[in-house]
């Protein structure tokens, strides 16, 4: 074996040790099932503001917004990130404090149990809806991240794709079901380090490859389309480029991926489990600064990789059908890796970068996706009357059971990561955000309101993705847009049809407002 796949592989495997090691600690505080998905409520401000959004990027970050940059220039990448960034501060502006109080208040440890609690449905209908939603959108998310570590060990060390999948789920369900929320929290915190450095590596090693920064940018003065944010370009199927503008409503469209923000479990679970609100504005400084320099640095990649092609450093990462241009991370730090063996060290650490973009998000959606299961379907549903061990045996079988379903929907190697992450996205955004809004600022709203604008969200993503969006023109809109605001239009005007909350409802409410005013 090469000494730089040698020097890789040894970056790699430490880095995997340390998470099973972490999932070990951190199974020594699990002492019942509010500690497995929720950590007890014990989140400090950092680790609360790094986990949040290291589970929000997931490989996006270092494969899918550096490869969009090289490949559409800054139009589409800029106003996404945009979006992202707005959709990420006022989710921590309007979201995180209420919720953390709220939640605490009525003692809710899953997602779909705050909105049955919020309510008072005795009945569980509302968390078992939230429940069966997670499991619908969540699975498939999870299965794409176990196909893009698939991927990337194939292509860095010529694995065989199902093999290399099956180890990158293995590693993963392992310091998940050992340490559960904690274990996770911790982990992401770890690969939010691992995430920034490997950025800051490739940004240096590519600057001074490509002739210096002054290098980078002249080659992008000479592409207009990569410096305007009004323009953008698309790969015909010959593999030659259409260049088209970039009007309101595709910014619109685009800007619209912030409003996932509001209706993301695995983003929502951290504010639950913050162990001090009155930290949550430092908290809310540190997630909205990492992630606008951590966007900005990714889409400074893609033109640093646009250089590195043109000066013949690395292959021109075009061709029809192709998502190569995905690749520019890795192609760089191969690059890297071959000036020495310390050198092939550092590229490990990039390469391990991408894995923690990856198994950051995958942990906190396995633990989102099993909590429903075992939470709100088995227990809260069907009405099984568990004992704490039983309980946590449970949560934990099911999430090696849900992992194992995620594990055959990624079976086929030539699955698109990136599509079902951007309709997963979509669906939560439109089912979750327009009813956590209305649960936690419309004192009027109510439970059949909160079902139907659940329905409704779910439905009409499907609806826009398969059957309306492929008509084109005016219609090309991102499905979570129009998807978000039949919701909320579908709460709002059943919750008016339908008898107002009783009163206990509306008195929880005033208390919850009363404390945040305090």
């Amino acid at each position: 074996m090469e000494s730089n796949i040698i020097g890789i592989l040894v970056t790699i495997v430490v880095y995997l040790s340390g998470m099973i090691i972490i999932g070990a600690v951190f199974s020594k505080k699990n002492n019942d099932v509010s500690d497995f998905y929720l950590g007890g409520r014990k989140l400090g401000p950092f680790v609360s503001a790094m986990s949040a959004e290291a589970s929000d990027m997931s490989s996006w970050l270092l494969m899918g917004l550096p490869g969009l940059a090289y490949l559409c220039g800054l139009a589409e990448a800029g106003w996404t990130a945009i979006g992202l960034a707005i959709g990420t501060y006022l989710n921590w502006l309007l979201v995180a404090k209420r919720l953390r109080i709220y939640s605490s208040k009525t003692n809710s440890i899953t997602l779909p149990d705050f909105f049955s609690d919020r309510y008072h449905d005795s009945r569980k209908i509302l968390s078992g809806v939230a429940a069966i939603i997670i499991l619908i959108f969540f699975v498939p998310y999870t299965a794409s991240g176990f196909s893009a570590c698939g991927k990337l060990f194939g292509t860095l060390f010529g694995w065989e794709y199902h093999s290399a999948m099956i180890i990158s789920a293995v590693i993963i369900i392992a310091y998940t079901s050992l340490g559960g929320f904690l274990a996770a929290s911790f982990t992401d915190l770890i690969q939010s380090i691992v995430m920034t450095t490997a950025l800051v590596i490739i940004v240096c090693f590519g600057i001074s490859t490509a002739g210096g920064l002054d290098a980078v940018v002249e080659n992008a003065k000479a592409l207009p389309d990569y410096l305007h944010m009004t323009v953008t370009r698309s790969l015909n199927e010959d593999g030659t480029f259409s260049q088209t503008g970039y009007g309101f409503l595709p910014i619109v469209s685009t800007l619209a991926w912030g409003l996932g923000y509001f209706g993301m479990p695995h983003i929502l679970l951290r504010f639950m489990a913050i162990e001090d609100e009155n930290k949550i504005k430092l908290s809310r400084r540190i997630a909205s600064i990492w992630v606008v320099i951590a966007m900005g640095v990714a889409i400074f990649i893609g033109f640093i990789g646009n250089q590195l092609s043109a000066n013949g450093t690395i292959s021109t990462l075009y061709g029809a059908g192709s998502n190569s241009s995905e690749t520019i991370i890795m192609e760089i730090a191969k690059v890297l890796s071959k000036h020495s063996f310390l050198a092939a060290m550092v590229a490990g650490l990039i390469f391990a970068g991408i894995l923690a973009c990856t198994m950051s998000t995958s942990d906190s959606q396995l633990l989102a996706a099993s909590s429903s299961m075992s939470e709100n379907i088995i227990k809260g549903m069907f009405k099984m009357n568990l004992s704490q061990k039983a309980s946590m045996v449970v949560a934990r079988v099911v999430l090696i059971v849900i992992a194992v379903a995620g594990v055959i929907l990624a079976w086929n190697p030539d699955s698109s990561v990136f599509r079902v992450v951007s309709f997963a996205w979509a669906g939560f955004g439109a089912t979750f955000g327009p009813v956590m809004l209305a649960a936690l600022f419309w004192k009027r709203s109510t439970k059949w309101g909160s079902i139907a604008g659940l329905i409704v969200g779910g439905i009409m993503v499907f609806v826009w993705k398969f059957l309306v969006r492929p008509m084109g023109g005016a219609w090309d809109i991102y499905e979570l847009l129009p998807a978000f605001l039949c919701a909320v239009i579908t709460i709002v005007v059943v919750s008016l049809l339908t008898a107002k909350p009783e009163q206990a409802v509306l008195d929880e409410y005033d208390e919850v407002s009363r404390s945040l005013k305090a």
